[in-house]
């Protein structure tokens, strides 16, 4: 049967009208022959030639009439399409897999390519996968940020579902049908970016400098020459920071103020503060190197809180050890350089100063709590033991936080058990610290300055007053509010800083054997054996215990491994690969040990033997974790390395945990990550 239009609507009405009139009309001719036959008659006959009429011209210009609406509609939508077509703002239809299937010309212009385009539109945006579009899982919009030879645009993608559509279809069967387009309309934002961009250039950037060693530079040069060495070091400082367009302000004989763009402040980072290496070629004689730390506060709310991130940036950039660049902002800190090992102060009147701190704060409690960090080593166990014997000293309860036993300070802990000279609760474990502590508690936390790592995380909150003794360079996780902070990356360990604090906690202070041997270990350790970080002081806290019944013998015996941890660091050191030349890599396979971490660490310091090689890296795995120990001696600086890959440490001596992923996946990251400074020149 032969389908036709039909027209529908006012429009319907409208032809249909001189139907009803007729109708009406017909009602009237009746009521006529009630009053009058004739004038019915006459009606009757105007009746009849009005329908003839009527009915001629429905039926011969319904045709005509058809015809010229859908000639009407037909050129409507090709106007319509026109239209669309010529619109300035760039638009294309894809399917609902992501390919382009129409265009206009605005979005041809945008992207170059010619009408009739028909790939994917991750082809011209790569950034926009599949997974990004609008789908059947309902998400029916989403916009984006897309760059295109240097222009940025906002991205709109609307579903368009075509099941409406053709549900009214007459030549489509709409059961089963629920596909759909997908429309994209490209706004340009590059003029804004720019203005945007402008604007966030010109914002203010508040830096400080440092000189780290200036006391002890001047001190090794003749006395007529060192306002010479001060004039260079100021004009070069000067010189950097006018070629940015920045104002320098010399604060004190070795700070400066700097204030800056944030735009010069880029041009610092891609010279990665060049600076830093300029300033210590000023030589006129002077036998130390001067060498410069450098803090940066940028994108704060104030001018005020830019200034308070450089303050925290120069402190986290001397805490750290100096001569690095710290750049703070309110969601991350950046670092720079650090490639130098800190100039050992000769003089202890920090330690002194520390030690009398120490002693207030301790007499002012009735317990005291030492912690350190998880998996203590023997550096972490010998300064928690130099802690509890100032306790003791100062007649206050004392106990160290300890919830398992590495076999590595096994022998270590075996000279407190069972030792009379010892309360049986000398070692608790954190649950037990946990009620014990309260208001009259004071935590000295030891060897460590990340409140993730430490032996009881919990106790920093319950502990209102925390003391904080560390060797390590400080990163951007800290212990908060500490009610005294000690941490100095030049001492070789923490058991060095005890054993200096000691010395001024109380004349003659009398320490027993036991644990003078346990913080000769600690420092033996973290020196491995007074090669490494080693300097005058070292050696003087060395002495001092020597003199207090440290015995060399006691110590080495407490290190003696059993045959089966020999043997595993041997596997590792034997089957260790030569990366870029300069590398070491190589995994320790300890599993049947109780400690493997500790043995991949004596790996890697072994490794370092080797001829030509900058730095060693030995990965365990243990505890679904893969551990790494970084180690070097002067030429590398593996903390960079580590804390590229989430962990920290020291210039020389550094490590990192990974969760997740296996020790194929952790040596690739690790290798990116050489590969990467390296071509970056970090390292």
């Amino acid at each position: 049967m032969k389908r036709r239009i039909k027209l529908k609507g006012h429009i319907k009405s409208f032809i249909h009208i001189s139907l009803y009139l007729g109708v009406l009309l017909l009602v009237v001719d009746a009521a006529m022959f009630m009053v009058d036959l004739r004038a019915g008659l006459l009606l009757s006959g105007y009746t009849i030639l009005y329908f003839a009429i009527t009915l001629y011209l429905y039926f011969f210009n319904k045709p005509l009439i058809m015809n010229e609406l859908v000639s009407f509609a037909t050129e409507y939508g090709q106007i319509q399409k026109k239209l669309l077509r010529e619109m300035d703002l760039p638009y294309a239809l894809l399917d609902d897999t992501g390919k382009v299937i129409w265009t206009n010309a605005s979005f041809e212009a945008v992207v170059h390519q010619p009408k009739g385009y028909s790939k994917s539109f991750t082809g011209l945006f790569p950034s926009m996968t599949r997974d990004r579009l609008p789908d059947d899982n309902g998400m029916d919009e989403a916009q984006y940020e897309l760059e295109y030879e240097g222009n940025v645009y906002i991205a709109k993608f609307r579903k368009v579902s075509l099941k409406e559509m053709a549900g009214h279809s007459d030549i489509i069967d709409a059961d089963g049908y629920d596909s759909y387009l997908i429309a994209v309309y490209l706004y340009d934002e590059t003029a804004l970016h720019i203005a945007l961009q402008e604007v966030d250039d010109q914002s203010l950037a508040v830096g400080m400098i440092y000189l780290d060693n200036y006391e002890e530079a001047l001190e090794s040069i003749e006395e007529v020459r060192r306002s010479l060495l001060i004039a260079l070091i100021d004009r070069k400082i000067n010189k950097y920071i006018l070629a940015i367009d920045g104002i320098c302000k010399k604060l004190e004989k070795d700070k400066y103020l700097v204030i800056m763009r944030k735009k010069a402040l880029s041009q610092l980072q891609e010279n990665r503060f060049d600076i830093l290496e300029e300033v210590k070629t000023v030589s006129i004689g002077n036998e130390m190197k001067v060498t410069t730390s450098i803090g940066v506060g940028v994108d704060g709310l104030s001018y005020a809180q830019n200034y308070e991130f450089a303050r925290n940036a120069i402190d986290l950039a001397l805490g750290r050890g100096g001569d690095q660049a710290v750049i703070k902002t309110p969601e991350s800190v950046i670092y720079y350089g650090g490639k130098s090992q800190q100039v050992e102060k000769n003089t202890r009147v920090k330690a002194r100063v520390k030690a009398h701190a120490l002693r207030e704060i301790i007499t002012a409690k009735d317990l005291v709590l030492v912690m350190g960090h998880r998996m203590p080593d023997s550096d972490s166990f010998g300064a928690a033991v130099g802690i509890y014997r100032i306790a003791q000293t100062l007649g206050r309860k004392a106990h160290i936080v300890l919830n398992e036993v590495p076999a590595s300070i096994g022998s270590m802990v075996d000279l407190f058990h069972n030792n009379p000279e010892y309360s049986e609760d000398m070692l608790i474990t954190g649950q037990q610290a946990l009620d014990l502590a309260g208001g009259n508690c004071v935590l000295v936390v030891v060897d460590v300055n990340k409140p993730s790592i430490t032996e009881c995380p919990d106790l920093l909150k319950v502990c209102k007053s925390v003391v904080v003794l560390d060797h390590h360079r400080q990163g951007t996780e800290t212990i908060e509010s500490a009610t005294l902070s000690y941490v100095e990356p030049y001492a070789s360990s923490s058991s060095e800083m005890v054993s200096e604090i000691l010395q001024y906690i109380v004349d003659n202070i009398k320490i027993r054997s036991e644990e003078a041997d346990c913080l000769y270990s600690g420092i033996m350790v973290d020196t491995n054996n007074f090669m490494t970080k080693t300097g005058v002081r070292t050696f003087e806290a060395a002495a001092f215990l020597r003199r207090n019944g440290a015995d060399v013998t006691r110590v080495r015996k407490l290190f003696r491994e059993d045959a089966f941890a020999y043997k595993a660091k041997a596997d590792a050191v034997s089957q260790a690969e030569i990366y870029r030349t300069d590398f070491a890599i190589s995994v320790c396979t300890a599993d049947d040990l109780p400690n493997p971490p500790i043995i991949g660490a004596q790996a890697a310091n072994e490794l370092l033997n080797i001829k030509g090689i900058k730095a060693s890296f030995v990965l365990t795995d243990y505890q679904s974790k893969i551990y790494i120990s970084a180690r070097s001696i002067d030429e590398v600086n593996v903390q960079i390395i580590m804390e590229r890959m989430g962990g920290g440490g020291h210039l020389s001596t550094a490590a990192c945990q990974m969760e997740g992923v296996g020790i194929i996946e952790a040596i690739g990251a690790l290798k990116d990550t050489i590969d990467t400074m390296l071509e970056n020149h970090e390292i």
